[in-house]
């Protein structure tokens, strides 16, 4: 992969070369499809429990009459599923974390890239990881 600035985003060429050094700077980014509806829809979760007043229910199709009833009939259950969300993420992030280094990824830069992208995408991030099979696992 050609790796000259502007051609390609450093965290992109970090990743490339990582693959190109072996197994300890192993990166995988996750599916755009997949990106786009997480942050989508945790954007939507996020609006509907910080800002729901400001919601365009009528403009929303059959989203916002089901909005609207979540939240006047379920408003806690509402925020404790967003919370509750945000702490999987956290679990699944750190997660990747002993991932990384069980699979012999042990680059810094390379497990904080993990570390980020599996507490903004979860599963969506996740899969690549446990799905890698390194060359030389570290036996334990």
């Amino acid at each position: 992969m050609n790796c000259r600035w502007p051609a390609r985003h450093p965290m992109m060429c970090a990743a490339a070369m990582g693959k190109a050094r072996g197994d300890e700077a192993y990166f995988q980014r996750s599916s755009l499809f997949w990106v786009t509806i997480i942050i989508l829809s945790f954007g939507y979760y996020t609006w509907m429990i910080f800002w729901p007043e400001s919601i365009p229910y009528q403009s929303l199709g059959p989203l916002g009459p089901f909005t609207q009833y979540l939240l006047k009939h379920h408003h806690t259950l509402v925020h404790a599923w967003y919370w509750l969300a945000w702490m999987i993420h956290v679990g699944e992030s750190l997660y990747a974390i002993v991932l990384c280094k069980s699979k012999g990824i042990t680059n810094t830069w390379t497990q904080l890239l993990w570390f980020l992208q599996t507490f903004l995408f979860g599963l969506a991030s996740l899969y690549y990881l446990i799905a890698f099979r390194p060359k030389h696992q570290k036996q334990t």
